[in-house]
């Protein structure tokens, strides 16, 4: 019991680390680059589909919140926006990222060739009259908003040197551990004969990032480390990512010590399916959770892990609910259909 209560709470950190880092960079990028790529995707057609489907591919909820910022303005088209809404996976794709980057990678991938597609059908298809709203826009940044800037030290700024400190120091000497084995995509990622996707590489790059975040956090204005890092990250995300981790790990863990839940698995794939295509439909970060932590412990295969991914777009959906529920609704439906037909077609091929 004291062993699975270690490993949990190892994974959890780990996980919550990995990710936190991530999403600090995250910030860094869009306040550095001021929203240029978001700015160019007025631009209409394939290459519109192809910016939103990027911008929806970015780890986390901030390039879906541009997206249906500019759909809820009609400055981008409805199959745009089903492009951002199938390329996204919101926080989880950190956590993704963080327990099997090369599995993410080509799935993350897979689906973006997918949005694409999805996109331009669809603008073929189905065209909505143009939404006139007043929303609130999710992804700006303010004349402050500079990295560079008035710098104090303070008690915010030295609790993110710390925890990052820690974090790095802890993942060097080898004191968390992964909890799952990267055994269910064989490809490899290999340049001059390097495999780049390998865990020792993976732990390089890591490095790098935490390492970058704390040189950010050094020379980052007050205005920056408090908005974006602290508040942002910190006090709104962290937490959340650490619980549901956390009780993530201990249902998977009970679940696989009671229940022999690989076997109903594997007779009730297609259910499985549906199952996580209906769960992604809720427009929240945390319940894909459960399907991410499933796949790494070989508890469901490939095919239940993409609908997933598919049909969730983390807190992206929040703003378009609140502005446009009829496109909320649509928007919904064909991802759900989407996520259930790959997912049908991956596990039938």
């Amino acid at each position: 019991m004291l062993k699975q209560i270690t490993e949990i709470l190892s994974g959890t950190v780990l996980i919550t680390g990995l990710v936190t880092v991530m999403m600090m960079l995250i910030e860094c990028f869009n306040v550095w680059s001021k929203g240029r790529l978001a700015s160019s995707v007025k631009r209409k057609g394939l290459l519109q589909i192809v910016i939103c489907t990027i911008l929806g591919a970015i780890p986390g909820c901030m390039g879906g919140f541009a997206v249906v910022s500019m759909y809820t303005h009609g400055l981008v088209s409805f199959g745009a926006l089903i492009a951002m809404m199938i390329a996204t996976s919101g926080d989880e794709s950190f956590v993704m990222l963080a327990m099997m980057p090369r599995q993410a990678v080509f799935i993350m991938l897979g689906i973006s060739l997918l949005a694409i597609v999805a996109g331009l059908l669809t603008d073929r298809i189905y065209k909505p009259s143009r939404v006139v709203a007043c929303c609130n826009n999710n992804f700006t940044t303010h004349s402050e908003d500079g990295i560079h800037g008035e710098r104090h030290f303070g008690w915010k700024r030295a609790a993110i040197l710390l925890g990052v400190g820690l974090f790095l120091a802890a993942l060097c000497f080898g004191l968390l551990g992964e909890g799952h084995e990267e055994e269910n995509v064989e490809a490899e990622f290999l340049l001059g004969g390097i495999n780049l996707l390998s865990e020792d590489w993976m732990n390089v790059l890591f490095a790098v990032f935490g390492l970058s975040v704390l040189v950010m956090a050094v020379f980052a204005s007050d205005h920056f480390v408090e908005e974006h890092l602290w508040h942002h990250v910190v006090r709104e995300h962290l937490p959340k990512i650490f619980l549901w981790t956390a009780g993530t790990l201990t249902l998977v863990s009970v679940l696989m010590s009671h229940i022999d839940i690989s076997s109903w698995v594997s007779e009730n794939i297609f259910l499985m399916i549906v199952i996580a295509a209906a769960v992604g439909v809720i427009p929240e970060s945390g319940p894909h959770l459960a399907f991410v932590m499933m796949f790494a412990s070989g508890i469901v295969p490939l095919p239940v892990l993409v609908a997933s991914c598919i049909s969730q777009d983390g807190h992206a959906a929040l703003p378009l609910l609140a502005e446009d529920r009829k496109s909320f609704l649509i928007a919904k439906s064909i991802n759900f259909i989407v996520a259930v037909a790959a997912g049908t077609v991956l596990y039938l091929v």
